[in-house]
């Protein structure tokens, strides 16, 4: 992937990200990687709980940490799952990268074999409602 943006390390470094999953009953291990505008990773793995409704995908893991930390501003978040080509993200995540993400946010999903797609937030999730609709 070559669009000015995307740097090759991010690869290894999602899947990094990945290697933390914590997925007894699914097995299905997603990393994600939040790269902030200072160039700073901040990574983001599911976590998976016998509660399946209190399991958190590694999207909104790393936009919680993020946050908590009181970084606010994105350049891009990178995406890998286990499947075989990217996947993308769910619902939930798509709402909550729509509320806290620049709707012209890149979103990179990949695969470990490397391929890479890339969308904006509001590609994912178009007509979408956040609080900067509110204002």
């Amino acid at each position: 992937m070559n669009d000015g943006i995307f740097k090759d390390e991010w690869l290894d470094e999602v899947i990094e990200a990945q290697s933390r999953a914590y997925t007894p009953y699914s097995k299905f291990n997603v990393g994600a990687l939040l790269v902030t505008e200072d160039d700073e990773y901040i990574y983001g793995a599911n976590i998976e709980n016998a509660a399946y409704p209190a399991t958190i995908c590694a999207e909104r893991s790393a936009l919680v940490s993020a946050y908590s930390n009181n970084i606010t501003k994105f350049k891009a978040i990178v995406v890998v799952t286990d499947a075989d080509g990217p996947a993308s993200p769910c619902g939930v995540c798509r709402q909550v990268m729509k509320e806290l993400c620049d709707d012209d946010m890149p979103v990179y999903l990949t695969s470990k074999s490397g391929e890479v797609i890339k969308r904006t937030v509001d590609d994912l999730l178009p007509l979408g409602f956040s609080g900067k609709d509110m204002d």
